[in-house]
């Protein structure tokens, strides 16, 4: 698999659609819907500084998987990940990890051929 950069020592964080995450509940405008305009979806969605990762692009994260750079925050600067889950228990069970290998693919998700 080409790679367009190796990111080390990023730090990984969790978050929901929720209000403890997004400020927004069900039915509030823009409930589930990325930066990008996409709509949140577990095993897909990260949130990310531009900066570092264009949004649209796709990532190998080591011990996570493939995941696209679809969503930004205000918290999420620098070298640092927040991984979309549906459970707002569980993102919040997620914590902090720190010390992850992200390998930045770019706009076209890698297929298995």
């Amino acid at each position: 698999m080409k790679v367009k950069n190796v990111l080390s020592g990023v730090t990984l964080t969790a978050y929901s659609a929720g209000p403890a995450s997004t400020g927004k509940d069900v039915g509030d405008a823009g409930y589930g819907i990325t930066a990008s305009g996409t709509k949140v979806s577990e095993g897909r969605t990260i949130a990310v500084d531009p900066d570092i990762i264009p949004l649209g692009w796709w990532v190998y994260i080591e011990g996570i998987g493939f995941r696209r750079a679809e969503d930004t925050g205000s918290a999420i600067n620098g070298k640092k990940i927040d991984v979309y889950f549906d459970s707002e228990r569980y993102a919040n069970k997620f914590g902090k990890k720190r010390g992850f290998t992200v390998y930045v693919i770019g706009p076209v998700k890698p297929s298995a051929d």
